[in-house]
């Protein structure tokens, strides 16, 4: 018999200052039974770095033509692709030639490190491309916030990133490897 999805339900309120953004989004996240709480809680984080009403969840990990997380317009030009991990040369050439901007979050530390350093030669002409890693002592604290019925709070002001539950607080660490052109 195979493993069901573990359902999270979220309530995040998200105060981007550096993009005006405001807004409160209920949130159902299903959790495969290969990810971790610490893989969840990126692509949570992913979710506030990037908020926007038409930001959507992709199928999942089993799913390889879809990422992690897309906006796409009303047409079906995908707008945004996001990728969690360190996906191979060939999978990010693709996702960069179906969208207008490609973001990809590692979180693994020196693994990402290492596989950064082996493909940023190949991806420098990729104007659409931004690689961001996220310390792994961020995403330790992130997984400490994991819950079933999670109310998170995200805040982004100058650069600085910050998750709250109304238990803890997390200061995330991210550092941007690559920017493409569309966020410089």
């Amino acid at each position: 018999m195979a493993l069901k999805a573990t359902i999270h339900k979220v309530q995040l309120q998200i105060a981007d200052m550096d993009r005006h953004y405001y807004a409160d989004h209920a949130l159902t996240v299903a959790r495969h039974p290969s990810e971790t709480d610490e893989r969840m809680m990126v692509r949570l984080l992913a979710f506030a770095l990037n908020a926007d009403e038409a930001l959507a969840f992709g199928r999942g990990v089993s799913t390889t033509d879809e990422p992690d997380l897309w906006r796409q317009d009303l047409t079906g030009t995908i707008d945004q692709w996001i990728q969690l991990g360190q996906p191979d040369e060939k999978a990010i050439r693709r996702a960069c030639g179906r969208a207008r901007q490609v973001i990809i979050y590692t979180y693994s530390g020196n693994g990402a490190a290492i596989w950064w350093e082996q493909i940023a030669g190949k991806l420098a002409t990729l104007d659409n491309l931004t690689v961001v890693d996220i310390d792994p002592a961020s995403v330790q604290a992130l997984a400490a916030l994991a819950t079933k019925g999670m109310t998170l709070s995200a805040i982004m002001q100058d650069g600085g990133v910050w998750l709250t539950s109304p238990d803890n607080s997390v200061e995330v660490h991210l550092t941007v490897r690559k920017s493409s052109m569309a966020q410089r």
